[in-house]
């Protein structure tokens, strides 16, 4: 009976600290048009303190989506454009030397800000890349002596093209497995299209305002971490991924010799934060199965890992998930 009245309180909170997603979501459809999937996970990284990365084709709104979210939010935005011949002290910045002061001084690069866009991040070597993962993983940089603390709150919203493109790096396991969603953008669909036609070509853009601050998005962070997450969904949650490292226990033989690597113990934490932030963005107070079953593929895609035979036989994560998700038991 506690937990009811504790679950009401919760719901009827959640209703009053989330009306700023509807907010979010009416200043996004102004200038992106469809792709309610990709801003909704945008919005499960922010709600619950993951990095996000997005994968698909130029010319998909992956840019003008975070550069969007992050004009709504009042906060301090910088892009960083990856190259082949990008540096690390390009991303986290370098020390100087001032003839005025007689002294090396620190110039902070542009990681410094609330939401960093890594543009084509799979553009770069992996020493550009691996420069990120302190920033990512501990929320500081190091620059010479120094280790300075990075803004709250930090994310990083990467875009990638798909690695069957010419001039990518595949990113190294370590960093991937940083990120919480990977998320697949795909074409829009035709009517979709002419909206964008026709919002392009007139000679007035849509231009959206801020509606939230950074305070608001903190706030909100605390109240996810409070959303009800029952003992059966823990379980359910750990069959998914103990079932993507241990295929023969899960009714799953056919995949035994298909992965190399299941989803690490970062992938169950990931998974009950992302389930925890869809819950609050349904306005519920607690986490039902279908929330995990809507994140997992996010969360699992870029955790699992294909052996040779597997790409032999043209088998994809998105179809050892799909069968996972089929198999283990729902509370």
């Amino acid at each position: 009976m506690m937990i009811e009245t504790d679950i009401r309180e919760l719901n009827e909170r959640i209703q009053r600290e989330s009306q700023f997603i509807d907010l979010i979501n009416l200043e996004m459809s102004k200038v992106i048009v469809g792709q309610k999937h990709m801003t909704e996970r945008l919005l499960i990284g922010l709600l619950s303190n993951g990095h996000i990365l997005l994968e698909g084709v130029p010319g998909l709104a992956k840019t003008l989506a975070i550069k969007t979210l992050s004009n709504i939010i009042d906060a301090d935005f910088s892009r960083i454009q990856f190259t082949p011949d990008l540096l690390p002290a390009d991303l986290i910045g370098t020390m100087i030397y001032s003839q005025k002061n007689e002294e090396f001084i620190v110039r902070k690069g542009p990681v410094f800000a609330n939401f960093v866009l890594a543009d084509e991040i799979n553009r770069s070597p992996a020493k550009v890349q691996s420069a990120l993962l302190e920033a990512m993983q501990e929320h500081q940089v190091t620059i010479g002596e120094n280790t300075f603390a990075l803004p709250d709150p930090f994310l990083v919203m990467a875009t990638q093209n798909p690695i069957e493109q010419e001039g990518t790096y595949p990113l190294p396991e370590a960093q991937v497995d940083r990120f919480m969603l990977k998320v697949i953008i795909d074409y829009p669909k035709k009517e979709e299209e002419k909206v964008i036609l026709r919002q392009n070509i007139n000679k007035d853009y849509p231009e959206v305002k801020p509606v939230t601050s950074t305070k608001e998005i903190l706030n909100a962070r605390k109240v996810c971490r409070e959303v009800y997450l029952d003992e059966k969904i823990e379980n359910y949650i750990t069959d998914i991924v103990f079932a993507s490292r241990y295929p023969n226990d899960y009714k799953l033989k056919k995949f035994a010799g298909l992965i190399s690597y299941g989803g690490s113990p970062r992938a169950t934490i990931n998974l009950a934060m992302a389930a925890k932030a869809y819950a609050f963005i349904k306005r519920r107070g607690y986490v039902i199965p279908e929330d995990v079953r809507a994140v997992a593929p996010d969360v699992m895609r870029h955790r699992i890992g294909l052996t040779y035979e597997a790409e032999a036989e043209n088998i994809t994560t998105e179809e050892i998930i799909n069968e996972i998700l089929n198999i283990v038991e729902v509370p």
